[in-house]
């Protein structure tokens, strides 16, 4: 999953992250073939040279040789004006248009059957940045569902032009989705799910099963390529070398 995700992100371009996956996957593409990819923490720091894995987007690391120390004021203002091109996002919940729930299950929101920790930073840049990137770490009908039970952040909301009239800035929206069975996008006209590729071992049946709503499928469902094995060393080794993600 880190490996794909690292994968999607273009070079010399910018990305705000949280910790985590989202965070390997930022590492390992600026470690291989995006070196000019400039990192945004959403606690301040701006285009550090970190040397592992931080453990929040407080950790010191965050700032190590960074461009610029800041505040969460002006991380969130920079993301506003545009200058930031993808958000990488987690949750708990996410239905086919994309949108993302990480603050509650349940239908009373006073008395949930589980509370998550909510937004923190996580509704600003699902709307904000021109592209969300989301990370789901386990593919199944219980994640992948028809409706989730709250909104934290928004995909496309209920459809074409949603977000626009919320008052979203056209041309953003999630434009990925890596799970551990496979990577899909949205298609641009009905703004749904679609699956692009299987991770290998993976089917396209799997991949149905594992999700409540109807999923699209594109015409050609391609095959993940795996990690290499500088790609491993490099998550094992230099990136996360305390084993916080990538047990020990």
């Amino acid at each position: 999953m880190a490996v794909v995700a690292a994968r999607q992100l273009e070079d010399e371009r910018s990305v705000a992250v949280g910790t985590g996956l989202p965070l390997v996957a930022a590492m390992l593409a600026q470690k291989t073939h995006a070196p000019n990819l400039v990192i945004f923490f959403e606690a301040g720091g701006i285009a550090p040279q970190l040397p592992i894995l931080p453990i929040s987007v407080g950790d010191s690391r965050t700032i190590h040789r960074a461009l610029c120390t800041t505040t969460l004021i002006d991380i969130m203002d920079t993301m506003r004006r545009g200058y930031i091109d993808y958000a990488f996002l987690g949750g708990a919940q996410i239905d086919m248009y994309g949108n993302l729930n990480s603050t509650m299950i349940g239908n009373d929101y006073d008395f949930p059957k589980v509370r998550f920790p909510g937004s923190g930073g996580a509704n600003d840049f699902g709307s904000l940045a021109w592209e969300t990137m989301i990370i789901m770490d386990r593919h199944s009908p219980r994640r992948f569902v028809k409706k989730i039970d709250f909104i934290t952040t928004p995909g496309y909301l209920y459809g074409p032009g949603a977000r626009e009239e919320e008052g979203l800035s056209e041309g953003t929206g999630p434009s990925k989705v890596i799970t551990d069975l496979c990577l899909m996008d949205f298609d641009p006209k009905s703004k749904r799910m679609r699956l692009i590729a299987t991770h290998p071992g993976i089917s396209i049946d799997d991949v149905i099963k594992a999700t409540e709503f109807e999923l699209l499928i594109n015409n050609e469902v391609r095959t993940t390529i795996p990690p290499t094995d500088e790609d491993l060393r490099l998550l094992h080794e230099t990136i996360d070398p305390h084993g916080f993600v990538f047990k020990k």
